[in-house]
């Protein structure tokens, strides 16, 4: 490659380029003195770029690293003060009659100032951390690895440029020139041992965990999927504290949002909820993602319970049947997985007192609770809000593990797994349909092939009859002739007038009282939905977003109408 040459997936240099400190700090280490606050990593990161583009390699590569290392710092100092606080500040409860809300607020504003006077020394200002959506999306991408690799490869560091490529390309799999990359690493250094940098360990031991069952190595499959669970629930743990932070307001953005005590509350723990309880589809998503594993954490002890069996450990497997059972009560394998169970420990001890594993009791009652919140927030704040289905049981599963629905040796009336055998994965690069539909009331009515085409999809029910009444009325309060079409009221066919409307005006007319504020906000909620459903149906390996929103209203004009127009 070309010296200077524009890794893929890098944004172009000037957009990083506005974020660079002042030539003095860029000259030396940073702006931070010895043992000063940690330097901001979006600042590392275009001082890498600037010397990517400049030439300087060593620098570019010294830079990244930093950024890359800053970046995880600042995740390892927010958990370690939050997880601090929470243990030195708990939150009291609120008592009756007036004032009685004072102890509840008084150990908010302690907790507040615990966290500041625990990350200030560390960090320094809040601000200072505070990176652009297009720098946060770049290293969501990992594309600091792609100017890595190539700035290893200038510098003859085959290893390493190997390794940074191997992280980039397990976020951005339909990447075929890093493919190629990382093969002429192998034909020029020989065997190179390639390692992902950024790898999640409870993916890790999982996989290895179903590769070693696959083999029918049950004490080692074991060891890796209790040491999966063991990781999982480490990293739901802080998932659950980093949603903590700073949240984006992105229908607010450009209004005049103005909210008394309670609401502006309520939408910043809205926010925070939602994160919350959606830790359990962002653990189960491998990097770059989007669909997640389906039914990622039952699986675990759908592995375990029939694993256990294996090695002749009749608890262990109950136990594990029985944690299954909380997520899935009538899957009718496991269940009679589980009375077989009990019928070997019948005269050896009572199975009744095997219970299901107490950390997956106490984190399905937390998902339940914040449901059940979310769904009254929804109610009584005006969202719309529809519970996934975060338990997704389909006939193939979308980890690249093919597992067997039953062992061949075993008799008819033993244990079996009780997933069907999935068919051989076809590479990420191709396209893909049929992923979940995510919410249980969408019904799929055709696909590409029926539609005479590629990457089609016909659904129903995606919103309530209820809701499509509610967008009629409020696009006859918002709608302009010709939107989107420099005011043309007829673009495709003089037949017909043609009328649109987009997310931010009708959110405009909301606050402004023009239309239901509840009305605007199902437009964009909506929106948001069909997103994520196209998201998850296709199977797509990286990020959709929609360019434009536009609620349309197309009408037939008549016979007399026409003529009168001519």
């Amino acid at each position: 490659m070309a010296p200077g040459r524009r890794p893929w997936g890098a944004p172009p240099p000037l957009l990083l380029l506005l974020l660079l400190l002042p030539a003095a700090c860029r000259a030396g280490g940073g702006c931070a003195g010895e043992g000063g606050p940690l330097e901001p990593f979006d600042a590392l990161y275009a001082n890498g770029v600037e010397a990517y583009y400049g030439g300087d390699f060593a620098g570019a590569a010294r830079w990244l690293e930093r950024a890359l290392g800053s970046r995880r710092e600042l995740r390892a100092a927010r958990l370690r003060c939050r997880r601090r606080c929470r243990g030195q500040v708990g939150l009291e409860t609120a008592g009756a009659g007036a004032g009685g809300d004072l102890l509840f607020f008084g150990s908010v504003l302690r907790r507040a100032g615990c966290l500041r006077s625990c990350e200030e020394p560390l960090l320094g200002a809040a601000s200072r951390h505070r990176a652009a959506e297009e720098v946060r999306a770049d290293f969501q991408r990992r594309v600091p690895y792609s100017y890595l690799q190539r700035a290893y490869i200038q510098l003859n560091k085959l290893e390493e440029a190997a390794n940074a490529a191997h992280t980039f390309f397990m976020a951005n799999p339909e990447h075929m020139e890093i493919q190629q990359d990382i093969e002429n690493y192998k034909n020029t250094a020989g065997k190179v041992s390639l390692i992902d940098r950024e790898a999640r360990q409870h993916m890790e031991d999982y996989s290895a965990g179903v590769r070693h069952y696959d083999k029918e190595e049950y004490e080692l499959a074991i060891d890796f999927l209790e040491r999966a669970l063991k990781g999982y629930y480490t990293e739901d743990e802080d998932c659950q504290i980093m949603c903590e932070g700073p949240q984006r307001f992105e229908e607010h953005e450009y209004l005049e949002y103005k909210a008394g005590l309670y609401e502006a509350i309520a939408d910043h723990y809205m926010q925070v909820l939602s994160c919350k309880h959606d830790c359990v589809r962002e653990l189960a998503t491998r990097s770059g993602r989007i669909s997640p594993i389906e039914n990622f954490l039952p699986l675990h002890y759908d592995y375990l319970q029939f694993a256990y069996y294996r090695v002749g450990d009749y608890v262990k497997a109950l136990e594990c049947a029985k944690s299954y059972l909380l997520f899935h009560p009538d899957d009718e394998d496991v269940l009679e997985n589980a009375g077989y169970y009990e019928g070997l420990l019948e005269g050896t001890m009572d199975p009744d007192t095997v219970k299901p594993r107490k950390e997956a009791k106490m984190l399905l009652r937390r998902h339940k609770l914040e449901s059940h919140l979310l769904q009254v927030a929804a109610a009584g704040l005006g969202y719309t809000y529809t519970e996934p289905n975060y338990w997704n049981r389909y006939g193939a599963r979308q980890d690249e593990h093919s597992v067997p629905s039953s062992i061949s040796s075993e008799p008819e009336d033993g244990p079996r797994l009780s997933l069907a055998k999935k068919p051989m994965p076809k590479p990420d690069r191709e396209l893909k349909e049929g992923g979940p539909l995510l919410y249980s009331d969408v019904k799929f009515v055709y696909n590409s092939q029926q539609l005479n085409g590629t990457q089609r999809v016909l659904l129903d029910n995606v919103i309530s009859e209820e809701q499509c009444r509610e967008l009629h009325r409020v696009a006859n309060g918002i709608m302009l002739a010709g939107d989107g079409y420099r005011g043309k009221t007829s673009p495709h066919t003089p037949n017909e007038r043609f009328e649109g409307a987009t997310v931010l005006k009708a959110l405009k007319y909301g606050y402004e009282g023009r239309v239901p504020l509840k009305s605007a906000r199902l437009f964009y909620d909506i929106s948001e939905k069909a997103r994520r459903i196209v998201e998850s149906y296709f199977m797509l390996n990286s990020t959709l977003y929609f360019s434009y929103t536009h609620l349309v209203c197309r009408t037939a004009l008549s016979a007399l109408h026409l003529a009168s127009l001519q």
